[in-house]
């Protein structure tokens, strides 16, 4: 008789992630993060649940396409640590940060990244893992990428300024 109302099969599939989780376990609250400007990244903006106090048009604007409420509050926070004045939501159009939704196709992400690295600014995919097409067009994105990328598994930031390069998987 099952206690639970769930199979053995289905109280072990959990565990299928787990090798995941452990590898990401030691950057818990930043610890194994060597480069001060992503630490107080993760430290300020990933692991804060509150908006900083200021404009929050980006977040209203997320929150009606649909991302998380948890996401769309870290990336404004990003916006106003990094002291960003204009983004963009899947637009070519000149900002300091680009956010690039699920509705463009992986195929397209080269030229986004593109774009991004040759004016300095700073492009957000969110959803990386939403198919494999896309993750694999973001691992190459990652491979090929200059300076500093982190990937907090709701979205891929590719920083283009002075950092070395650099790959953080939170």
């Amino acid at each position: 008789m099952k206690r639970s109302g769930r199979t053995l099969k289905q109280r072990l599939y959990s565990l299928k992630h787990l090798p995941s989780r452990l590898r990401r376990a030691r950057y818990f609250r930043g610890h194994g993060v060597h480069s001060p400007y992503v630490y107080s990244i993760v430290r300020q903006v990933f692991m804060r649940s509150t908006l900083i106090d200021g404009d929050s048009s980006l977040y209203n604007t997320l929150m009606e396409c649909g991302t998380p409420r948890k996401r769309a509050i870290q990336l404004q926070n990003l916006l106003h640590h990094c002291n960003y004045q204009r983004w963009e939501i899947d637009s070519h159009a000149s900002a300091d940060m680009t956010i690039v939704s699920t509705n463009v196709k992986a195929e397209e992400l080269k030229h986004y990244a593109a774009e991004a690295e040759e004016r300095g600014t700073t492009l957000c995919i969110m959803q990386p893992y939403h198919t494999a097409e896309r993750w694999g067009a973001c691992r190459t994105l990652i491979d090929n990428h200059p300076s500093t990328s982190v990937d907090n598994r709701g979205y891929l930031l590719l920083f283009n300024n002075h950092l070395p390069r650099q790959r953080f998987r939170l």
